[in-house]
């Protein structure tokens, strides 16, 4: 029983490291179709969204499954609890890389990006995706050093978004109003979809080191089990 238990958990293991390659696509699609207003490259990662969601749901179903069956208690059941909070927050990931196609979308043939901004949300855009990348990293090798990294790209994320809104709240800003709710919309679903991978960063660090409050301080390497 207990080998069968912890091939489930690899299970549930192999699947969050599925989803978050999947998020990983979808936010560098997004930014790609906002930065270049690729209409069709937008469309896939819209279309793309309901696999995210699906295998999310399936994630879940899992879970609860494990919970049901196997009663875990302990470190056991924390790891299946994670593996819940951690499915929520990579589906809303792939949420916001599909807000982000749909503004592209919704302003084609124009381009989403408003002047002045694109060099900004290029770079927001590139952070994103290196975010992405080694969320999917952590939770494929729960390396707590990969965590440490993701919240530094978030920190700048979140400079690069306070930026975008003294840009749009200044005295120069020449911007129609449309390019100024697009410009906020865009510059929260970035900031957002860093503050999500952060949330799981925080989860997995939880999880190895058993310390909630340090799991928002540096955080050295240790080999952990599977989540």
């Amino acid at each position: 029983m207990r080998e069968v238990f912890h091939q489930s958990l690899e299970d549930v293991q192999n699947r969050l490291v599925e989803i978050a390659d999947l998020v990983t696509i979808a936010i560098d699609r997004a930014t790609r179709a906002f930065g270049t207003s690729d209409v069709a490259l937008a469309e896939e990662v819209i279309e793309a969204d309901a696999i995210i969601d699906e295998k999310a749901v399936a994630l879940d179903e899992l879970a609860i499954e494990i919970l049901a069956r196997q009663q875990p208690v302990a470190r056991d059941l924390r790891i299946v609890v994670t593996a819940l909070r951690v499915s929520a927050s990579l589906e809303r990931m792939g949420d916001m890389a599909e807000h982000i196609a749909q503004l592209a979308r919704s302003r084609f043939p124009e381009r989403a990006i408003p002047k002045g901004l694109k060099s900004t949300f290029t770079r927001m855009g590139e952070l994103d995706v290196e975010v992405a990348r080694k969320l999917a990293e952590l939770l494929r090798t729960q390396d707590l050093r990969v965590a440490e990294a993701i919240r530094d790209a978030d920190d700048d994320i979140d400079e690069l978004h306070l930026s975008v809104f003294e840009k749009v709240l200044g005295d120069s800003w020449k911007g129609e109003a449309t390019a100024t709710v697009d410009a906020t919309l865009a510059s929260r679903y970035h900031e957002r979809f860093a503050d999500h991978a952060v949330s799981v960063a925080k989860k997995v660090t939880y999880l190895a080191t058993g310390d909630w409050a340090g799991a928002d301080e540096d955080v050295s390497y240790e080999p952990s089990p599977a989540i």
